[in-house]
């Protein structure tokens, strides 16, 4: 029998996660405090959920071991790195679920569970209730770069983390996508994908759009806007603010959209909506986007994604010569190297600019 439990509680748009000890009925306060101090940090409630789940998991884990959370950060180093080592492969023989047909999870889910773990260790310890672990303590190296100027890199020490495998996602075909398009049955899947793959936006961000405030008619552009309200708990990456322009064609066929629906629309704000049944008029979650795209392979064959479509907008975007800032900045990146990802094999002009460039200069 697990000795603890994943709760929740909804007030408005707001969820709310509770980790409860199913002997004593009591919640467990620290693990509470610290998921309420990240929806109070504004992270979205699908991070928030899988730190709550993280947590359970390491609880349980503990639990089986007959320690504490004090036990823990009181271990010498290599007992520590031993400690959260085993928690990866317990994780990873699916330890963590009493459903025997549950898919392990892979190298990637290990390691952001055990990642989550560490930040609530991290926060219990900002909080004075423990010491720092000593498996995140920083090494760190000066050196200096060619011109002289001094460098100081910090890398954590630990470094049992699970080898991520590469994801392996295409971009879509624009064949797909014309095909895909043609087998919906209504002018807002169709608007749906088209915006994805015009403007590269997420699929939690295009869900989120607001046709009253994010869209501007006169210059046919769309924002994504971070908001923490949204009923369909659809928000933007980082709370980022980004525009995308689409194209006439599709500006019309928005215009066509919300002439069709207006009716359904007026009822709230969000641009994507049901347009059936007893939901009918409110905002579209992202499992509805995933079902609908499982039908329109049945019909035709071909299996895209929403990330798929953000690929294609990334390979075509750099087929017309858009630099990959550029591309990088409309696509919400962090980091340029996630960028360079998306594009994989098919940024075939770098290696030709470099090849002419040793020609030149061999």
């Amino acid at each position: 029998m697990r000795r603890y439990e994943l709760e929740t509680e909804r007030e408005g748009s707001t969820v709310y996660f509770f980790i409860r000890d199913v002997e004593t009925l009591d919640i467990v306060l620290l693990p509470t405090k610290y998921l309420m101090h990240k929806i109070r940090s504004k992270c979205s409630p699908n991070t928030v959920r899988r730190s709550a789940l993280a947590i359970l998991y390491y609880l349980e884990y503990i639990h089986g071991k007959k320690k504490e959370l004090t036990d823990v950060y009181q271990m010498p180093y290599v007992e520590q790195t031993n400690h959260f080592v085993e928690f990866l492969y317990w994780l990873k023989a699916g330890k963590h679920t009493r459903d025997k047909n549950h898919r392990s999870p892979n190298n990637g889910t290990c390691n952001a569970y055990l990642r989550d773990v560490f930040g609530f260790f991290l926060y219990m310890a900002e909080c004075g209730q423990i010491k720092y672990l000593k498996v995140l303590s920083y090494n760190q190296v000066t050196v200096a770069t060619s011109v002289g100027i001094k460098r100081t890199i910090r890398s954590q020490t630990f470094r049992g983390y699970f080898k991520p495998k590469e994801r392996n996602v295409r971009a879509a075909e624009e064949v797909e996508i014309i095909e895909i398009l043609q087998a919906c049955t209504n002018t807002r899947d169709q608007l749906l994908l088209l915006m994805i793959a015009e403007t590269g936006f997420r699929i939690g961000e295009i869900l989120g759009v607001d046709y009253t405030r994010d869209i501007d008619y006169q210059r046919k552009t769309v924002r994504v806007y971070f908001r923490d309200d949204n009923e369909n708990e659809a928000r933007a990456k980082n709370a980022e603010h980004r525009r995308a322009r689409i194209s006439d064609e599709t500006f019309e066929f928005l215009l066509s959209y919300l002439n069709e629906y207006r009716e359904l629309l007026q009822r709230g704000t969000f641009l994507f909506i049901n347009i059936e049944g007893d939901r009918a008029g409110k905002p579209m979650m992202v499992g509805s986007v995933y079902d609908m795209l499982k039908r329109m392979e049945k019909k035709t064959g071909h299996k895209i994604t929403p990330h798929m479509l953000r690929r294609y907008f990334a390979r075509s975007r750099r087929q017309e010569n858009w630099n990959l800032e550029m591309i990088s900045m409309a696509l919400g990146h962090k980091h340029l190297d996630t960028t360079i990802k998306y594009l994989g094999n098919l940024d075939d002009k770098l290696l030709e600019a470099s090849k002419e460039f040793y020609e030149k200069h061999s």
